[in-house]
Parts: C-alpha cells; structure tokens; sequence
C-alpha cells in the first residue's frame, strides 16, 4: 500500500503534529511505502533548509517531498498564515502527481482536512482525515476568527471535508460528540488516542535528574505542573486567580513551556509569589519533570471541550501522577479520571472550586497515593503501541475497500 501524508510540519519541526506525524510514518513503514508532502521547516526546527521548490529526501520505505513554503517562525503569527499559504498553494498541485492507495491528512495548517479531501476527491482515492484539532471551532473560541463570513465559509468547506471522508480520526470521545454534532455518519467517525509509551514491567526505571526536579519544586511543599503550550485553549486566569490565595498553603504553581499566551500570563503573576515560568526541557529529561510534580494541571475553557484533546494526559498516567482537570466535566481528561479514579475535576471558570480541591488534595497523602495508584492502572489501557496498530488497520481497510470496488 501507497499512503500519502499531507501536513505542514514534519521534523526537523518540533510541533506535536510534527512528532506525532513521525511517529505514524514510521509505524506504517514497517509494511508501506509512505510519502510526506510538507513544508519547510519552521516551528522551532531543530534545523533550517535552504529555499528549493520540490526537494525530497529518501529513507527506506519513506520519502519526505518538502514543497518550498515561507518558513516565517510560528511567534510571528501574521507572517504565519503566509507559510500555511505557500504550502497550500505548492502542495496542492505536487499531491496530484504522487502516487498512491490512500490520503491521510493531519491539521496543520488549521484548513489541512479540506485540503486533503480536494486531493483524495480528484486523486479518487480512500481519504483519512486524522483531527489533530478541531478548526475552525478552536480559531472560533480561542478568539483567533470572529465569527462571522470567514468563519462560516470555512465551517461549511469542512462539513464538507468531514462528509468526504472515508475516515474520521479524532483523539477522544468528547471530540467525536463534536463531529457527530456537525451532522457527520457515527460510522465513518473512529477514537484513536495518541496514547503513551508503556514501559515493559521488567524496564529499569530511568534515573531522574536531581537539578531538573530542584528547578521545579524550588522550596515549595506541594507542586502544580502544567507542561505544554501556553495556548488559547486554556482557562489561564482561573488558575493564576486560584494561585493566590494557595501561596499561604506553600503550594506552587509551574508553568513549563511556551506559547501565544506566555507573555501575558507572565504580566499577570507578575506580582503572585508561588507562580514560575520556566521553558521547556530537553527531551531525555521529561520522566524528570514528570516525576517532579505532586500533581500535574490539564486545562481547557468551557466550550472547548472536544476541540482541543491535551494528549499529554497519556504520559501523566504513564508516569503515575494524579491529574487536576480544571476543565468542563464533558471534556475527557475529566470524564475518564473521574471514572477511572486518577483526576479530580474544578470547573474552569470557579477559581474558588480550583483552590478547594488543591488544599484538599495537598492534605490528603493517601487519596494521592490513590490516584497515582489509578493513573499507573489505566496507563496500559492507552498504550501507543495499541493505538498506532487500530489506526494502521483504518488505512488499511480503507485502501482495501477501494481496490475491493474496482
């Protein structure tokens, strides 16, 4: 089988589209040949690469075909739209001339699934829309798009795209209750989670950093951890109002990461004692920062549940770290760790529910050890490997329905 991926971002870019979109090639390439059409890279690249029109690189069964994009970087979100642009505009063309059995599309940029189902529609193939996010819905709530034309148009070209698909793969339930909500067949609209790396029961477990673990925890007694982007998404300001008064508890509050929303909320707690801000760490130190946490903080606004889906939820579980949800109770990082026992819930626009649940989990030793408990219980129930083998068998299927009808 012959697949074609289509997304902007691919190493050496750093986004979570990115990662993941690696991640999927190199399972399918076990088995099939796999052609990445993107672009140059320019979300935090570990490298640049000169401007050529339709340059590719070959490895095993795997060819990377970088179509010559703008690679303005991601904090400049104006100059941006011109990289999501000049993709568009030079991908769109090359895919016509790439053969293959199936189109699986990702959502960078954020119009990436109709893109996609103009390829598979005119290329006549199986096409896999993989939802990364939700568009425009997340652009919509975060406040990038006002309603209005824009909004609609692109709303009704992505109905459109999700009726178009032979697939629909979304990352949680909540965000199938989204797309089932748009009018979309509940046949074609398939869960498979990004899951986590579960350690086999006889690993060693990795050293932890001691300096890394010491930068987090400074001389706090308890510790919140959010670690990831510092997006719209986010019900920020409940978490920086709660912050406050649990100064007097000893209870810290670290931000770990970046994003369009780090320089406000770092003017926000300007002047709140018990929050940091610290940048990512290396990869090979994540079990550190993990471990480093009493707790770690997942948040999303009311009416973004199932537009965003904070696949680091994973990890956390993988960890053995409770997860404070401060999220809507439809969302599932809320639903599933409630039931599952490894989350407790605050609405996000009730800091004062925020700061009850922390001091009572702060003076609760046992209900924390229970909850780490539950986490490393369901871990296993997410495993990526899992994952990546249900969603290889939805693009295997769609491949083999369409040569079935020939």
């Amino acid at each position: 089988m012959r697949v074609l991926l289509l997304n902007l971002y691919y190493p050496p870019d750093t986004s979570a589209t990115a990662k993941m979109a690696q991640t999927v090639v190199a399972a399918l390439a076990r088995k099939h040949d796999v052609t990445v059409l993107c672009g140059r890279p320019s979300y935090d690249p570990a490298e640049r690469r000169r401007w050529r029109l339709f340059p590719s690189e070959h490895s095993g069964r795997v060819e990377i075909v970088r179509v010559g994009s703008s690679d303005y970087p991601r904090t400049q979100m104006n100059k941006r739209v011109f990289n999501y642009l000049s993709y568009v505009f030079l991908a769109l063309p090359r895919a016509l001339f790439l053969p293959c059995d199936v189109v699986l599309a990702m959502t960078d940029p954020p119009f990436e699934g109709i893109v996609g189902a103009f390829v598979a529609l005119l290329k006549g193939k199986p096409y896999i829309y993989n939802i990364r996010d939700l568009y425009p819905d997340m652009a919509v709530g975060g406040s990038i798009v006002k309603p209005g034309l824009l909004a609609g148009v692109w709303e009704t070209l992505h109905r459109w795209a999700l009726r178009r698909a032979t697939r629909v793969v979304v990352l949680g339930e909540d965000m199938r209750n989204r797309i089932l909500g748009k009018g979309v067949n509940p046949s074609t609209v398939v869960v498979v989670r990004d899951g986590a790396e579960i350690d086999p029961t006889d690993a060693s477990t990795p050293a932890l950093d001691s300096e890394v673990v010491r930068a987090i925890r400074g001389a706090f007694r308890f510790i919140l951890v959010h670690a990831g982007n510092l997006g719209f998404y986010g019900a920020w300001d409940t978490l920086l109002t709660g912050a406050v008064p649990l100064a007097a508890d000893g209870i810290g509050l670290v931000f770990i990461g970046d994003g369009a929303q780090r320089l406000r909320l770092e003017a926000a707690a300007a002047n709140i004692p018990n929050v940091r801000f610290l940048p990512f760490f290396a990869a090979n130190k994540v079990s550190s920062v993990l471990a480093a946490a009493d707790a770690h903080i997942i948040t999303i606004k009311r009416s973004l549940e199932g537009v965003v889906v904070p696949s680091k939820m994973y990890g956390i579980l993988a960890a053995g770290k409770p997860i404070v949800a401060v999220a809507p109770r439809g969302s599932d990082v809320a639903s599933l760790g409630e039931a599952k026992g490894f989350a407790i819930c605050a609405d996000p626009d009730d800091p004062a529910a925020f700061v009850q649940l922390v001091r009572q989990l702060s003076q609760n030793p046992a209900k924390l050890k229970e909850m780490a408990d539950s986490a490393l219980a369901a871990a296993p129930e997410y495993a990526r490997s899992a994952e990546l083998a249900k969603l290889l068998n939805i693009i295997e299927e769609a491949a083999a329905t369409k040569e079935d009808r020939k």
